[in-house]
């Protein structure tokens, strides 16, 4: 009997830390970007779905958006299109949005839904299309000086929360694919799903933007040294924009943009880990970089 209290022991311990962030976090809304290899492991993808279940039961009110790049040019090379990348964004002609449309809201989305509700009736998937969810124009990049036509890939405009608003209402877990509907030409966008994340984040009024993500964090001096960043204020985060690798910079503009934005946190969590999601919100260590407002206790720097 006394070795059965002992061994369990550990598993109360781990469930009292999680109280304050619980209590914390309760009735909250927390927006999440799926990608990186989350994505693709089907060990990672079944742990992301337990652990946004998780969070659904323990309270707080989850909010999935996702891309699906891998997906997108693996499915694009099965049509004979040419994946091509400018600045950062891929070129988006109307034969690839269609494909992107079909990857996105088609395949990527279907499995998420199909992942969630492996454990209850909780999951819906829409698209930005959904409701005015996500409203976007044409995103012309500034490329070596000058504006360059990239196709379909959109800027949002404008956020109607109404309908995933509506999901939270009633319990279900919205499942968002990073499509957006034009505000002018009747088209439908590819936008950027960090940046739809963050814009839906801010607009919804959550208490927390989580980016999964394949590197621990945003590391203090990369390459010289692989030390995380654990911590850092929007201001601090600006200062080192320009210096960030071009993965890096769209999940750290989302950041930084949620938090100018009434979100309260804002963090870059390693999608490689195993319940990575649980770990960040529900323990004192916390893994990954999270950035906090201006003002907030605690940055990196005085």
């Amino acid at each position: 009997m006394s070795t059965r209290k002992h061994s369990a022991l550990p598993k109360a311990q781990t469930l009292i830390e999680a109280l304050p962030w619980l209590t914390r976090h309760h009735g909250k809304k927390v927006v999440i970007k799926f990608g990186g290899n989350a994505m693709v492991d089907d060990e990672l993808k079944a742990a992301f779905a337990q652990d946004v279940v998780f969070l659904r039961h323990a309270g707080i009110k989850p909010v999935v958006v996702h891309g699906g790049g891998p997906q997108i040019s693996a499915q694009l090379d099965r049509h004979g299109l040419v994946s091509e990348f400018k600045g950062g964004l891929r070129v988006t002609t109307p034969e690839a949005m269609d494909v992107v449309r079909m990857v996105l809201a088609g395949q990527v989305q279907r499995e998420l839904v199909g992942l969630l509700n492996q454990h209850g009736p909780l999951a819906i998937g829409l698209t930005g299309e959904d409701a005015h969810t996500i409203t976007a124009t044409k995103h012309l990049p500034e490329i070596d000086g000058e504006l360059v036509d990239i196709g379909r890939v959109g800027e949002i405009t404008a956020i109607d929360t109404g309908a995933i608003e509506a999901l939270l209402e009633d319990g279900r877990i919205p499942v968002v694919s990073s499509i957006a509907r034009s505000q002018d030409d009747g088209h439908v966008y590819n936008v950027n799903a960090d940046t739809a994340a963050a814009a839906l984040a801010a607009a919804l009024g959550a208490e927390t933007l989580m980016v999964l993500t394949d590197v621990e964090g945003l590391y203090e001096d990369w390459p010289n040294s692989d030390e995380v960043i654990s911590r850092l204020t929007a201001s601090e985060l600006e200062k080192l924009l320009p210096e960030l690798s071009s993965g890096m910079v769209p999940k750290m503009q989302g950041c930084l943009h949620a938090v100018r934005n009434g979100v309260n946190t804002a963090r870059v969590i390693d999608g490689r880990v195993q319940h990575s999601i649980l770990l960040e919100i529900f323990t004192d260590e916390g893994i990954g970089t999270m950035v906090v407002p201006d003002g907030a206790e605690g940055g990196t720097t005085a």
